[in-house]
């Protein structure tokens, strides 16, 4: 399932998106606040501590989870991002855009790390 319009939009503008990935069991892990854009129709989230981050960690293990942000309440699927992937570079325009006075966060959510553990949250 897609996302509508008025949830990408929501998701754009909430500054803060709550992420839980899913365990083994089927549960939900805890809600952790994070940074999130949308480019080009799609939601992207990055872990600023990179591959080791606990909420990434978290998240890869099942590849599925839920979000919450701006009255979207969602299941979801997450799809890795390679490093190197074109989409990286617009990734990096948006969290520039969206958080113009962050400058030193925005530049650790921009760094190999954090591109290194580039999610895309698709509706699941």
């Amino acid at each position: 399932m897609a996302w509508t319009s008025d949830e990408l939009d929501r998701l754009g503008r909430e500054p803060e998106l709550r992420i839980a990935g899913r365990r083994e069991d089927g549960g939900l892990r805890s809600l952790v606040i994070i940074w999130a854009v949308v480019v080009d129709d799609q939601v992207y989230v990055r872990s600023v501590r990179g591959v080791d981050g606990g909420w990434y960690r978290g998240v890869r293990d099942r590849h599925e989870g839920r979000i919450e942000s701006g009255g979207v309440e969602a299941d979801v699927r997450f799809t890795d991002i390679p490093a190197d992937d074109p989409v990286q570079d617009r990734i990096d325009e948006a969290y520039r855009a969206k958080y113009p006075s962050s400058g030193s966060s925005v530049t650790a959510i921009n760094a190999p790390a954090a591109r290194a553990a580039a999610l895309r949250v698709d509706r699941a």
